[in-house]
């Protein structure tokens, strides 16, 4: 006669009930991990969108921003104007906390006096500072005399802008926070960069060189200068 235990034993060993049950258990974690690393690179590459899409923005509108200042000949660009764009890059960057996360630099790309490529003037938003952060293409004032400075852009691809006109060129960083965690893709930094000719005939050295114009009276606008790490 068999010992309880033993028809105990008889009886799990051909219980089936549970068997898938176990075969769930077995395989939840990696479908959970699939699953959460599927819906982590889609938020990453939406991100990288959104961020692509500000660079562009952010390009076209100070490509276009200013006021006739001259009877429909010549443009003035006001720090008023520059404020404008940039309030634009806060909206449509609201969703990612672009501000607070990142780092924007607007750079005026135009040629200097010797025919060289030169950075008139950079402004900037956003609260990140540090290494990789500020412009990685030069700051302001940069290629202001001679030739040796190669443009905005890659080393080898550089944008330049020809003689006499302005180039708007952007660059946007990002810091991208994982929404499980930095064990499945890390935190990566997005960086995109953009640039546009300025559309209309720009006084570029009006307003004792500086280019950006303080109407009289003053509207008092802030100057976003790259010195400053605000949101």
């Amino acid at each position: 006669m068999a010992s309880p235990f033993a028809s105990l034993l008889s009886r799990l060993r051909d219980d089936l009930s549970g068997l898938a049950l176990i075969e769930f258990a077995y395989a939840m974690p990696a479908v959970m991990g699939m699953g959460m690393y599927g819906v982590e690179t889609a938020n990453l590459a939406q991100t990288h969108l959104r961020v692509s899409q500000v660079a562009l923005m952010l390009a076209d509108n100070a490509s276009r921003a200013g006021v006739d200042a001259s009877g429909g000949t010549i443009q003035q660009l006001r720090e008023i104007d520059i404020n404008d764009v940039m309030q634009g890059v806060r909206l449509q960057g609201a969703r990612v906390d672009l501000a607070n996360k990142g780092r924007v630099t607007l750079s005026s790309l135009e040629t200097n006096a010797d025919g060289g490529q030169w950075i008139h003037w950079q402004r900037c938003l956003g609260v990140m500072r540090g290494a990789g952060w500020d412009s990685s293409y030069g700051k302001e004032g940069d290629g202001k005399t001679g030739t040796g400075f190669a443009g905005m852009g890659r080393a080898g691809s550089e944008v330049k802008a020809p003689e006499g006109e302005a180039v708007i060129f952007v660059e946007v960083n990002y810091q991208y926070k994982p929404l499980f965690g930095t064990w499945l893709i890390g935190s990566p930094r997005i960086q995109y960069t953009a640039s546009y000719m300025v559309r209309d005939k720009r006084d570029l050295m009006g307003n004792a060189g500086k280019g950006i114009y303080d109407p009289s009276p003053s509207v008092g606008a802030a100057k976003l200068t790259c010195d400053k790490y605000t949101a």
